[in-house]
This record gives structure tokens, C-alpha cells and sequence, in this order.
């Protein structure tokens, strides 16, 4: 298959140490030799920071867009690296290299494309662009929720859900840099008209990567409707 694995910078970068770097390297070189994968790297809390210092000097969106992308092709570079061989090594800043660059069979990691798009929509217009067979979103917490389960006890875990009704759950939710309201809106405009399988899940567990791909139920998939 060719898959789009978007991973949160959070993850990568939670403890600010190589261990997810690694343990998600050791999972896609597996991976590699059965599928066609391309990864979509976040920025996590090093964009937010520096996101932090630009609006403190006054500066705009699009340049907090701008240092927040920087952000997250150094977290690919990283990514690049412990992979090793097994990955073309250099970031593709735009979806026609991210196609050019998978014509070498290895696999690609990249991170943002321009400023307003999230790296949950980058990695939803890479994946209609390439023609995907699956986009995963690997992120903080084990799927989508009915309210946000870092502040509610009772929050439940939604196993299927279609594009439209995502998009409506998310209407009016900030958009701004460095923000992460669950899923971005382009996001799932992308998945809604493309009809890409689509599964959420869990990313601190890098074997859930390989169970998603396995086709066990665990995450959050959107459904075609």
C-alpha cells in the first residue's frame, strides 16, 4: 500500500530526546519493505515556543506560520537521520518533490508546505495528491473524542465517524499558528472529497502505527459517507 503517516511533533519531541525519533525509525524501515510511505513530521512544542517569541515581537500570522514550518522540517531532518539509508535524505518543501523524491523507492518525510496549512492538512492534500491508499494521524491522545479527554473524565472515544460530521464538530475552533484543535478543517475537506481511508490513533505507542496498518480496531476511522 501507499501510505501518509502524519506524526505530531508532540510525540517526537515530548522528552526532547532521540527515543521516539529511533523507535519510530526501527517501526518504518519494517513497514518499508511491504509499503510505499511518506511522513508528515509536526513542530510540537519548539514551533509553539518560538510561535511564542514572534507574536511577542509583534510579528503576523504568516510569519508565525513561516518559523512554525522551519520548525517542522528540522523535526523531519531528525527523523531523517535515524532512518538512515531507508529514507531519501532531504525534506521535500512542496508536494511535486514529495512525488519526484518517491521515485528513488525510499521513504519520505517531510514537514509543512506554506503558511495556513497545519501538517494535518498537509499530510490530507499529500495523500490525495499521491494517491494514498491510507492516511494515519498519529497523535496525543487514542482518537477523537466527544469533548477533550485531558479535561473530562467522561470523554468517549467516537469509533467511526464520517468527514462532514468531523467538520461540523470543529466549525469555529482557532485556527491560529501553533494551535491543535484536535484536527484541522482542511484537513478533513481534503478527506471528505477525496474519500482517503483515514484512521486516528494513538502515536506515544509507535506500535499502533503497525496495528493500524494491520487493520486492528483501535483509533478513531472516518468513514465515507
Amino acid at each position: 500500500m501507499k501510505i501518509v503517516i502524519a506524526i505530531g511533533g508532540s510525540i517526537l519531541l515530548k522528552e526532547y530526546d532521540y527515543q521516539k525519533f529511533q523507535e519510530y525509525s526501527e517501526i518504518l524501515k519494517s513497514l518499508s519493505n511491504e509499503h510505499e510511505l511518506f511522513v508528515v513530521v509536526g513542530g510540537g512544542k519548539p514551533a509553539r515556543d518560538y510561535i511564542s517569541v514572534i507574536r511577542d515581537l509583534n510579528g503576523g500570522e504568516a510569519q508565525c506560520d513561516d518559523i512554525g514550518i522551519e520548525v517542522t522540517r528540522i523535526n523531519a531532518k531528525l527523523l531523517l537521520t535515524a532512518l538512515g539509508d531507508y529514507a531519501y535524505q532531504r525534506v521535500p518543501h512542496n508536494f511535486q518533490e514529495a512525488l519526484e523524491f518517491s521515485a528513488s523507492g525510499k521513504i519520505i518525510v517531510m514537514g509543512g508546505t506554506e503558511p495556513a496549512h497545519s501538517t494535518d492538512a498537509v499530510s490530507a492534500i499529500l495523500a490525495e495528491y499521491i494517491h494514498a491508499d491510507k492516511l494515519i494521524n498519529l497523535t496525543s491522545v487514542d482518537g477523537m473524542y466527544n469533548k477533550d479527554p485531558n479535561k473530562y473524565d467522561d470523554a468517549e472515544l467516537i469509533k467511526e465517524i464520517t468527514a462532514s460530521e468531523m467538520m461540523e464538530f470543529i466549525s469555529g475552533k482557532d485556527t491560529k499558528a501553533g494551535t491543535y484543535e484536535f484536527f484541522d478543517m482542511t484537513a478533513i475537506q481534503m478527506i471528505k472529497r477525496s474519500s482517503i481511508e483515514t484512521v486516528i490513533a494513538n502515536g506515544y505507542t509507535p506500535e499502533n502505527l503497525t496495528k493500524v496498518i494491520n487493520g486492528e480496531d483501535i483509533g478513531t476511522k472516518i468513514i465515507n459517507e
